[in-house]
């Protein structure tokens, strides 16, 4: 229960110091949002955990091909953004993500990478 609370902590602290310089200076807070700070503590806690290498190998190798078609929301979102308020441009951009992720899975699945 203490390591779970620990994991809770420290996840939660990165979120906030990285929206904290997001809020200072726009490019460094891009620039860190970027790093893949999540994914890294995600494969660190299983590590942790002692989960099988193949599981972390796992991890790492389907979390490089799902973000590749998350990459236009970033910039779907700031032509919205100007054009509409903040939720309706996010969800749009999010819906418009999940299509065009469905579309890759579908072309992926084609060479025998299984995302779904």
């Amino acid at each position: 229960m203490t390591f779970l609370l620990v994991k809770y902590l420290v996840t939660a602290a990165i979120v906030v110091i990285v929206s904290e310089f997001a809020k200072a200076n726009d490019k460094l807070g891009a620039l860190i949002a970027a790093l893949p700070l999540i994914t890294l503590l995600t494969i660190i806690w299983l590590n942790f955990e002692e989960q099988p290498v193949h599981k972390i190998a796992n991890h790492a190798f389907y979390t490089f091909w799902y973000v590749i078609p998350t990459l236009p929301m970033f910039l779907i979102l700031p032509y919205l953004l100007n054009k509409w308020s903040f939720w309706p441009s996010l969800c749009i951009s999010m819906c418009i993500s999940v299509v065009i992720f469905l579309v890759y899975a579908y072309v992926l699945k084609g060479f025998g990478i299984d995302l779904l």
